[in-house]
């Protein structure tokens, strides 16, 4: 099936020539009137995925809990920037801002900025955030200069990837072209080598596959950058790799099940699992402190998901209990969200280090 966008794309395609992986993605997500992240209300039960903001309040308390004590760390800066990178329905920094109002001067110090580009999301998150001022912005580089705390949870997934073939003469590029009727869309490969083939294991035996985003350490590089120059910490928290390998990972979901990646194009979720050794790389020659990766359930479990969990049930209904109960596991399971999910810190080089990544998992209370 297609789409008014695949219908666009195809055109391109028969104008122009095939075009590259990150190039569809791009489109499909970000059109200007038909992206899927311009127009879409993707979160939630009637949505197509659910992130761990929408799961439990526990999640955006404990990062909350964890920006402010970073804040210290920094030397309590005023105005701090908190920028949150694709904050969805705003219930992240909601939480967080709850959890932490009455830690002295934090709020008074951060001005909230938000890379968001869906209009109706942005009316969501200035609902979630009464007494705030939200700055929203198109893209990070958008962003103010100066000190930094900044939230990136499932966006770095949303990045477009370029994605490889191994074949008997290098590396070459997977493209989206048509079908040789013109009517649909079809993966094929660009003839001859690619000059990202470089950055591509030599060894691999053709019929290999890999992927790529320069977008994803374009922004790492950034982020870091302003890291290293202004001070401040940031948190990557997504699915994905250790360590960079072989292998495609690009998948689309549409109302929560997994449907081909080139079906109706502005109207399907894309992601891809993020590369977090290239990520991490990427800020660290930018001159940020790197910590992690780590799981996201011994993360939170070292921030306390465990303590919290049992004073909300304190106070609970039997319903209430399980439903917490529920979400806990979810959160830090290992066959949840719990060793899938990773954590990355990028911090300046000035500051303490942070709890979460090195420090014991603290018993079960």
């Amino acid at each position: 099936m297609t789409s008014e966008l695949g219908r666009l794309i195809a055109r391109r395609i028969a104008l122009a020539g095939p075009i590259a992986v990150s190039d569809f993605m791009a489109e499909t997500l970000g059109h200007p009137r038909l992206g899927y992240y311009r127009k879409a209300l993707p979160l939630g039960q009637a949505g197509d995925f659910t992130t761990a903001p929408e799961i439990s309040q526990m999640f955006g308390e404990l990062l909350g809990a964890w920006l402010a004590e970073r804040w210290q760390a920094m030397g309590r800066p005023s105005p701090c920037l908190l920028v949150e990178l694709g904050p969805g329905r705003g219930a992240l920094l909601a939480d967080a801002l709850r959890a932490t109002r009455a830690v002295p001067g934090f709020h008074s110090a951060l001005q909230i900025h938000l890379v968001e580009i869906n209009e109706a999301l942005r009316d969501l998150q200035r609902a979630a955030l009464p007494g705030f001022a939200p700055i929203w912005h198109e893209r990070f580089d958008d962003v103010p200069i100066g000190p930094i705390l900044l939230i990136a949870n499932e966006f770095f997934d949303a990045l477009p990837v370029r994605q490889f073939q191994r074949t008997p003469g290098g590396w070459a590029e997977r493209m989206v072209g048509l079908t040789d009727d013109g009517e649909m869309l079809r993966f094929a490969l660009a003839p001859g080598p690619s000059p990202f083939g470089a950055l591509l294991p030599q060894a691999a035996e053709p019929g290999a596959s890999a992927e790529l985003s320069p977008a994803a350490t374009g922004l790492a590089t950034a982020i870091g950058a302003r890291l290293a120059e202004n001070g401040g910490w940031a948190l990557l928290i997504d699915y994905g790799r250790d360590t960079s390998g072989l292998g495609l990972s690009l998948q689309a979901v549409r109302s929560h099940r997994g449907v081909d990646v080139l079906d109706r194009p502005g109207e399907t979720d894309l992601s891809a699992h993020v590369d977090f050794e290239a990520v991490a790389a990427a800020a660290a020659i930018a001159g940020a402190r790197i910590l992690g990766p780590v799981g996201q359930g011994d993360f939170l479990r070292r921030l306390g998901i465990q303590w919290r969990a049992e004073t909300l049930k304190a106070r609970a209904t039997p319903s209430q209990a399980l439903a917490i109960d529920a979400a806990l596991d979810r959160l830090i399971a290992p066959d949840q969200m719990g060793t899938l999910f990773r954590v990355l810190a990028l911090g300046d080089r000035a500051s303490t280090l942070p709890v979460g990544f090195s420090d014991p998992p603290p018993d079960t209370p």
